[in-house]
């Protein structure tokens, strides 16, 4: 963000394509009555013809001022570009002006970006209109129970079906303070109905019998056992579980601390959901010292796929005792990812497994923690490839896995599938003109990729340039298995890509963009690789800028408006949140951008909605086959360039703007009951207002609180479209 006495403004996106600059950004006054005007010229002084979009920013508005404000400080700029002049923009108000010069150097540096994304471990999201961070000890410290609030916890009395809770701890030379930091939490416990399980594999003259003791004043509630020997860490957990008496076992280390109110938090979920056999929190690091909290992990709602990408359950993890007993507890076969076994076989067994939205686990990090250092247990990681081979095979006998390979870092996963033979893939492109890009689209499937058994439906939209049908002679002439279609009509997605579909041979869809290439040849093996269970309804992939930052990593709904892609515009690798965008996971949605889905999961939910013409017909896709009970998977080793409707153009006329607000309406009518629910695979603690899954700014933000609720939705939904055109749209063409 840059600023003079009285202009604040910020450049967020500058892109080049088919010779046309098109540029976003935000201007304000100090004033935000005082309207920012824009010009545009050349270095010669000549005012250039440019088409501009006004739109509401509410981010930079609550940001600059605390509150939604109507008037529209974003804009876009869409012109002609000759690489040989020189652009200027010139923004001003009554007051005073100031001049951004847009030269090459300025253009390319989302190239430089690109560059340097190696030699740096993390690339922030590139949004200058973000509030300052909020740094995360500080803003636990303010959400965390107050003492007041523990006090009612604490005189809060459950019915007496109530469950008691056997915390197991196997201890191994744990340093003495370490064990008295942890007894104290757990002794700070505002639901008192709990035992602990202390099983202690230390040499005998370790004494952390005496210890224990010791720390916690002989309460009753404490168990334990010194073992003959130490017998590896899940033997000696084993010894602890054996002990327990409770309705569930609740796993924690040695040397970590729970929040004071976890326990209280677990018995008002398993109230709440009485078919509660598994449930987990989210949880945080806490430096050696026991000071400081930081790196918070939030979570979310119940993801087999990211679990089987990477543990992200971990802590604080509990477990109705019922199920253990039925299906063994731990196995010293997975010893390092002992726990990651046990999480995943539980879970597959489970009636249901809730997630409890808050921290209630804090890791201790120190020299030989993995949570520090994640090289001092490398064994651990192949204990977790063989723990996802083997949930696997228990729940999918009849998927053939190649390999698991180590992802972008230890403890995530890459899972290879193998095919004997590749099924019948049709995949299908809507188009209008744009050949070239159609062109490399096709061909990059075809010569690039290694899915072989594939057929491709143009379905051709109301093409002018008589090239076009010079192309398509000659691209079915090369390709056998090129096919054209015609559709007539104005356009409309959803009815294109569903009369596509009527002429697919294929098992499995493949919708694809015509301004998409392809970049890793096996990506398609990797969409199938998922899209062939039973439980899963469509499989996405990762998409990516020309300069290589995200367009697509997964859709959240509720973010930045009914949804958004996640983590736009940051690079890949080493740059988003605990490296989400490069872990298969399950997402409320995908983009048909690139989009695969079975057949008969398509015609089971009629296909795209033609309603929804332009806009979030993909998203409503997806959540009717959530509705279905099917997953939508995120897959980010399935990756192409996306050039992101260069034959759509932006929305830049009443009636585009017109359209668009009257398919939001639709679209949030439709699904309200969920969008305020709050997308399940995010978090209520995570910010609306971006897409980098960064924590709420408390100033502006209460936890869990929904984006429909601003005033920008509500105006959206009590006033004409018409009106709420008129209000928020500002299009003028100079």
């Amino acid at each position: 963000m840059s600023k003079n006495k009285d202009i604040s403004y910020s450049i967020d996106v500058i892109r080049l394509a088919n010779d046309i600059l098109t540029i976003t950004g935000w201007a304000s006054s100090k004033d935000p009555k005082d309207k920012v005007y824009i010009d545009v010229y050349t270095q010669a002084g000549e005012h250039i013809k440019y088409r501009k979009t006004r739109t509401e920013r509410w981010d930079v508005s609550m940001a600059n001022f605390g509150e939604l404000l109507d008037e529209p400080l974003g804009f876009t700029l869409a012109f002609h570009y000759d690489p040989q002049n020189k652009y200027f923009i010139k923004l001003f108000n009554s007051n005073s002006s100031v001049t951004v010069k847009i030269t090459k150097n300025y253009i390319s540096w989302t190239k430089f970006r690109n560059k340097i994304a190696a030699k740096i471990s993390h690339i922030p999201s590139f949004n200058p209109n973000e509030p300052a961070a909020i740094k995360y000890d500080k803003w636990f410290r303010r959400i965390k129970p107050n003492t007041e609030e523990l006090e009612k916890q604490s005189n809060y009395v459950f019915p007496k079906d109530a469950p008691k809770f056997s915390i197991v701890i196997p201890l191994y030379k744990t340093p003495d303070h370490y064990l008295r930091e942890l007894i104290q939490s757990i002794l700070k416990q505002t639901y008192a109905n709990f035992e602990v399980c202390f099983a202690d594999g230390s040499p005998a003259e370790d004494g952390l019998k005496e210890k224990v003791s010791v720390f916690s004043a002989n309460d009753p509630r404490m168990k334990y056992t010194l073992l003959s020997e130490n017998k590896g860490i899940s033997d000696n957990t084993n010894a602890a579980v054996a002990m327990a008496q409770g309705d569930f076992i609740v796993l924690c280390d040695h040397d970590d601390l729970l929040a004071p109110n976890a326990l209280f938090e677990f018995t008002k979920a398993i109230m709440d959901h009485p078919d509660c056999d598994v449930l987990y929190s989210d949880e945080d690091k806490i430096d050696s010292a026991g000071k400081k909290y930081f790196e918070p992990n939030f979570k979310p709602d119940f993801n087999i796929d990211l679990l089987t990408a990477t543990n992200y359950i971990c802590h604080l993890f509990g477990v109705r005792k019922s199920l253990v007993d039925k299906y063994g507890a731990f196995n010293s076969e997975f010893d390092g990812s002992q726990d990651y076994d046990f999480i995943l076989r539980m879970t597959e067994n489970a009636r249901n497994v809730i997630h409890v939205p808050k921290i209630l686990y804090h890791w201790r990090t120190h020299q030989n923690s993995t949570s520090s250092n994640p090289e001092s247990k490398l064994y651990a990681y192949t204990a977790g490839a063989r723990a996802i081979q083997n949930y696997y095979h228990n729940k999918w006998p009849n998927i053939a896995i190649d390999k698991i390979e180590t992802g972008v870092s230890l403890g995530i996963y890459h899972i290879i599938f193998h095919f004997d033979e590749q099924p019948l893939i049709s995949v299908i492109i809507p188009n209008k003109d744009h050949t070239a890009d159609l062109d490399k689209a096709i061909r990059s499937l075809i010569t690039l990729g290694t899915w072989k058994n594939l057929e491709f439906i143009i379905v051709e939209n109301n093409s002018v340039e008589p090239e076009t049908f010079g192309y398509y002679k000659k691209i079915t002439a090369e390709f056998s298995q090129v096919h054209v279609i015609h559709y007539e009509g104005s356009f409309n997605y959803s009815k294109i890509n569903n009369l596509g579909v009527q002429s697919a041979k294929g098992k499995y869809l493949l919708f694809m963009n015509n301004d998409v290439e392809l970049i890793n040849p096996d990506s398609i093996q990797e969409m199938m690789g998922y899209a062939q269970r039973s439980d899963v309804g469509i499989v996405g992939c990762r998409l990516l800028y020309e300069d290589n930052t995200i367009q697509h990593a997964g859709v959240v709904i509720g973010i930045g408006g009914p949804a958004d892609h996640v983590f736009r515009g940051q690079f890949s690798t080493n740059g988003t949140y605990f490296n989400r965008a490069m872990m298969v996971q399950d997402y409320s949605a995908v983009t048909a951008a690139v989009m695969l889905v079975r057949r008969e999961v398509f015609d089971s939910v009629n296909g795209f909605d033609p309603l929804l013409a332009v806009a979030f017909n993909d998203v409503d896709f997806c959540l009717k086959v959530r509705a279905k009970n099917k997953l939508v998977v995120y897959n980010p080793y399935a990756c192409f360039h996306h050039y992101e409707s260069k034959s759509r153009g932006i929305e830049d006329t009443y009636e585009k703007q017109l359209r668009f607000v009257k398919e939001i309406r639709l679209f949030i009518e439709r699904w309200n009951d969920f969008v305020l629910a709050g997308d399940p695979y995010y978090n209520p603690n995570l910010t609306v207002f971006a897409s980098d899954f960064s924590v709420r700014n408390l100033e502006i933000e209460n936890i869990g609180d929904s984006y429909y609720r601003s005033s920008f939705f509500q105006d959206l939904m009590s006033m004409s479209p018409e009106d709420f055109v008129k209000k928020t749209y500002k299009t003028s063409e100079k």
